[in-house]
């Protein structure tokens, strides 16, 4: 039977997609310490292959905490799109109906290496390829994270668990039902997207 090894930090976050490393990152300009948890490997995280349009405040966000400065230089920004049909195109002209705000291609890959990058800068924790995670103790003021990590049983207490590991993550089915509040918008149609290493087609979204 393993040991245990523990430890203590303010927010535990499980996960180290998007969502997790733009946590940590935030809390990190607060001042607030951290540790960050993935499963899978950094290879594995940064070539995972999801969406590849950022919308304006994603962008701003970005560039707010210190993030942006690659997403500046090979971004692509459009200003509209163009609607296809009937043999024809029909430009709609978004930034003009929007006050300026539009929408930037850079994949996902390439937010999360940023975010990687800006997280190592930082010196705070950030473990890949942990395993066994589970979290302890919701209701209590010190909840706790289980996992083990190079052939070592960890348990972190934390202030705060900030479940950052998706709709299928173990976090979510982790939370007690009478403390669970789905907020859910469900639209009738759904986008296909598709990223080439290859020249535009067009200047804007066809």
């Amino acid at each position: 039977m393993l040991s245990v090894t523990s430890s203590r930090t303010q927010v535990g976050i499980v996960g180290a997609g998007p969502a997790g490393l733009m946590l940590g990152q935030l809390l990190h300009l607060q001042g607030i310490d951290s540790v960050i948890l993935e499963n899978r490997s950094r290879q594995y995280v940064v070539e995972r292959v999801r969406a590849g349009v950022l919308e304006q405040g994603t962008v701003d966000l970005m560039r707010e905490v210190g993030v942006g400065g690659r997403l500046a230089r090979e971004g692509m920004r459009h200003d509209g799109i163009h609607l296809a049909f009937n043999g024809s195109r029909h430009r709609i002209d978004m930034a003009d109906l929007t006050g300026g705000r539009a929408i930037t291609i850079y994949g996902q890959n390439e937010v999360v290496h940023d975010l990687i990058e800006a997280r190592l800068e930082t010196g705070r924790p950030l473990h890949f390829e942990v395993e066994g995670v589970s979290v302890h103790d919701l209701e209590s003021r010190a909840p706790a994270i289980r996992y083990q990590a190079g052939g070592a049983a960890h348990e972190l207490r934390c202030d705060v668990i900030a479940g950052c590991d998706g709709f299928h993550g173990i976090c979510r089915p982790s939370i007690p039902a009478s403390q669970l509040r789905i907020c859910e918008r469900v639209y009738p149609f759904g986008w296909l997207g598709i990223l080439a290493e290859a020249a535009p087609s067009s200047h804007e979204l066809v």
